[in-house]
């Protein structure tokens, strides 16, 4: 059974339609005008639709597929006419989607004795990587999960502080020490006390400032090998959290993270307030690593478990 399987209810439905708005009004504003006036899908709305999905934060390349993949189509079925954009766009982002899928569950540990899932969580400081880590652990907990926060981001007392206050109001225990400890130490100190508390879960903060990458490479290699003096095959998970608004910067940021380190899953925050929305499906296409979360909104159960489809069904409903 998947740690992160979830099923969509009607109020997360509505919260993600209610996130995606500033993205989608946006998209398709600039997609009207780029084929008024326009009865067919010609060369000229091909070029106009490029400039809308590269403005919209797809990512240039992945825009780069989604109109080969439309001029296919054009040429096999002959004529489109541009008011079957929105219906064929639709249709062929729920395709690259579908095709770049690979599975969106972590499997617990199939392991005869129980051993806690381990996720290690990654970003650049102000990205929301500390509340993403609160509101998972308020989501594990609610799931029935014994949960343990680790708080190995010590470059920074504040990190160390908001993770407390968001542990206690969780009301899941935390495991830390002074700013300035060994980042290592804090991980192998919470693994342990997970293990012998009997938890399900280890959730665990590190340092957000922007490492060159052979200081971030050296500082996980290192979390990760004290870790599985505890627990083998921790970690289970490493989560990059990505701040949706910043567009093309949270490209950059997740290839020199994914570059650092292996990069397991990504949560793209901050949905709601941006137009930049877009960028959820470039990434998702250019870096082959599933997106498991996305922030549509402040409140604990604003940070959603993504779903593809819906996504789409959302991104495109008017």
């Amino acid at each position: 059974m998947g740690l992160f399987k979830k099923i969509f209810s009607k109020k997360e439905k509505q919260k993600l339609d209610d996130g995606l708005e500033k993205t989608k009004s946006s998209f398709f504003d600039k997609l009207g005008k780029a084929v008024a006036g326009k009865s067919s899908v010609d060369d000229e709305v091909l070029d106009d639709l490029e400039e809308v999905l590269i403005s919209s934060d797809v990512g240039v390349d992945t825009t780069i597929k989604i109109i080969n993949r439309i001029e296919a189509r054009v040429a096999r079925d002959k004529y489109l006419g541009a008011d079957e954009l929105n219906v064929i766009l639709r249709e062929e982002i729920a395709g690259l989607l579908k095709a770049s899928e690979k599975e969106n569950q972590v499997v617990q540990p199939s392991n005869e004795v129980k051993t806690p899932f381990v996720i290690i969580v990654v970003g650049v400081n102000g990205v929301g990587k500390t509340t993403t880590i609160g509101k998972l652990a308020a989501q594990f907990k609610k799931d029935g999960k014994k949960v343990v926060l680790g708080a190995a981001d010590t470059f920074r007392a504040a990190a160390i502080d908001q993770l407390q206050i968001w542990a206690e109001r969780v009301d899941v225990p935390i495991v830390k020490q002074q700013m300035g400890s060994d980042p290592a130490s804090v991980a192998f100190d919470t693994v342990q006390s997970a293990v012998k508390q009997d938890a399900d879960v280890v959730l665990i903060d590190t340092a957000g400032r922007l490492h060159n990458k052979v200081n971030l490479m050296n500082e996980l290699t290192k979390i990760k090998r004290v870790m599985q003096k505890v627990i083998p095959n921790a970690p289970h998970d490493v989560m990059l959290v990505l701040d949706g608004s910043t567009g093309q910067n949270a490209f950059e940021q997740a290839k020199q993270f994914t570059a650092a380190t292996e990069v397991t899953s990504l949560a793209v925050t901050k949905l709601d307030g941006t137009a930049k929305g877009g960028v959820v499906i470039g990434i998702s296409d250019q870096f082959q690593i599933p997106v498991r979360y996305i922030g549509v909104g402040e409140a604990i159960d604003d940070l959603q478990t993504f779903d593809k489809i819906e996504f789409v069904d959302s991104f495109f409903k008017q």
